[in-house]
């Protein structure tokens, strides 16, 4: 019990600083769970009653990860993607998956001078992944997680919580799939992917265009090369600071365009799908706004894309 205003002030809830959000419209977001505990206080303190301050166990279908407590996940591989990203992978217990839906996405946090930080990530293992999962992460040079993430050694305990969105899919859903990404922007189409191409039922036609600076910057070749085999799988890619097609391997030349996305390219592009399309775009906010404008002056609507 607590017995004067003193004791109830040192057991109330601390507002989150704006660095606490990642900005990924989680839900959960850290802004809601402090307004739900800050209720949980107030009532408690109305009443007298200290034990109305334990937060309910979240229920969660056997998920390793919780929404609204951080978990820390042990990192056990770091793999070196490009010049300036990574591949980080965390160890799961007992040989368990991460339990997270297509498309969803985790929130790291990390104090870096004295401050928290958040920043979400999409895991980019497939979802029966089991004893491990990935994720890909980009270091900015000025980036205050990225100051964070740089320390990063292998056997670190990182906390993190989820998931949160996703995708809602189901196979043969759609006729075919549009993935426009650009950067680590790949990350949510990754799982997507493999799961139409691990499904020998799922006949899912899937175009997935990647927008990158140079072939040099370009993500996970290898994965992308075997994907391509697929018969209902075909990639491109836009590099938009490569000089010539002459520069790449001859297996990129013939599906690959030199400079940034355009009207012309969609266009084209959308022509060559083989089944009613629908769309998904991930990238920086300003790629996610130029792809919806370009999708809507080529006649698309918003009920056929959806934006990460």
């Amino acid at each position: 019990m607590c017995e004067d205003e003193t004791d109830w002030l040192s057991l109330k809830p601390t507002e989150p600083s704006p660095a606490q959000c990642c900005g990924s419209g989680c839900s959960p977001c850290v802004f809601d769970i402090y307004q739900s505990d800050l209720e949980r206080w107030e009532k408690a303190k109305e009443l007298g009653d200290t034990s109305l301050l334990s937060r309910r166990k979240v229920e969660n279908s056997g998920s390793v990860l919780n929404s609204e407590t951080f978990t820390a996940f042990r990192l056990i591989l770091v793999e070196r993607e490009t010049d300036d990203t990574n591949r980080y992978r965390f160890h799961l217990p007992n040989g368990s998956s991460l339990g997270h839906m297509l498309g969803q996405h985790i929130v790291f946090r990390g104090i870096v001078k004295g401050l928290e930080i958040q920043r979400a990530y999409t895991p980019i293992s497939r979802l029966d992944t089991r004893g491990h999962f990935d994720v890909l992460i980009k270091i900015y040079e000025h980036g205050l997680m990225s100051q964070f993430i740089t320390g990063w050694k292998e056997g670190d305990w990182i906390e993190c919580r989820g998931p949160f969105g996703g995708f809602s899919y189901r196979p043969n859903q759609y006729g075919e799939l549009v993935m426009l990404c650009s950067g680590t922007g790949i990350a949510p189409m990754l799982p997507i992917l493999s799961s139409v191409t691990d499904n020998e039922d799922d006949e899912t036609f899937i175009t997935l265009v990647i927008c990158c600076r140079t072939y040099e910057k370009l993500y996970l070749k290898s994965f992308l090369h075997e994907q391509a085999r697929f018969w209902n799988v075909r990639i491109f890619y836009v590099l938009s600071q490569e000089k010539s097609l002459g520069n790449l391997p001859m297996s990129y030349q013939e599906n690959t365009k030199i400079g940034r996305m355009d009207p012309n390219f969609m266009a084209n592009m959308l022509k060559t799908c083989r089944r009613e399309s629908y769309i998904l775009i991930c990238g920086s906010l300003t790629f996610n706004e130029d792809m919806r404008e370009m999708l809507k002056q080529l006649g698309k609507t918003d009920s056929s894309l959806f934006i990460f």
